[in-house]
């Protein structure tokens, strides 16, 4: 099992080899994300999954997951290749931005491309795909639509007398970005 593993990781590497006869295709850039991912897996840093981000044809960074290596459960394959893409191109949104992912996002990843504003998003495996191999995120898009007090995780409102006050301190900020 092992060995079959190992030969269809090394032909997918083959495949995203081809990269100058397919190159600037949406083809060409989702191979490049499974490469990621399966690189990531070969190198033990996380789970099975990549990333990369393109700009008017050109890769501006990739990512894979890395919640192995890093030991933190955000380092996920979108997440990494936005940090890096956001401090590259000094900006903390992408609009001009195409994301590439070897799988269907995650919650949390798809909240992070829907803040970063990216123009598309284009993916590889399903949700369902990655539930089969023991990633399966159904949990969590249930309990996001559950009440607060209906979640399993013990949610709590807890308004105190300053809660406004950051929201306070923003309004009368006068030099401000908006997001």
């Amino acid at each position: 099992m092992y060995q079959r593993k190992v030969l269809i990781c090394n032909i997918i590497l083959a495949f995203t080899a081809m990269g100058n006869v397919l190159e600037n295709s949406d083809l060409f850039f989702a191979a490049k994300a499974l490469r990621e991912a399966v690189d990531g897996v070969m190198r033990k840093e996380g789970g099975p999954f990549g990333a990369l981000i393109v700009r008017h044809g050109e890769i501006i960074t990739t990512g894979n997951n890395q919640v192995l290596l890093t030991r933190d459960p955000t380092a996920h394959a979108e997440i990494v290749a936005i940090r890096r893409a956001c401090l590259l191109l000094n900006r903390h949104q992408l609009e001009d931005c195409i994301i590439y992912s070897s799988c269907e996002p995650c919650p949390m990843c798809l909240g992070a491309i829907y803040w970063t504003r990216f123009k598309k998003l284009i993916y590889s495996a399903t949700r369902e795909d990655a539930a089969k191999a023991g990633f399966d995120d159904s949990y969590i898009y249930r309990q996001i639509e559950l009440a607060r007090d209906q979640r399993e995780i013990e949610t709590i409102y807890l308004p105190v007398s300053d809660s406004l006050l950051p929201f306070e301190c923003w309004s009368k900020w006068g030099d401000k970005n908006l997001y």
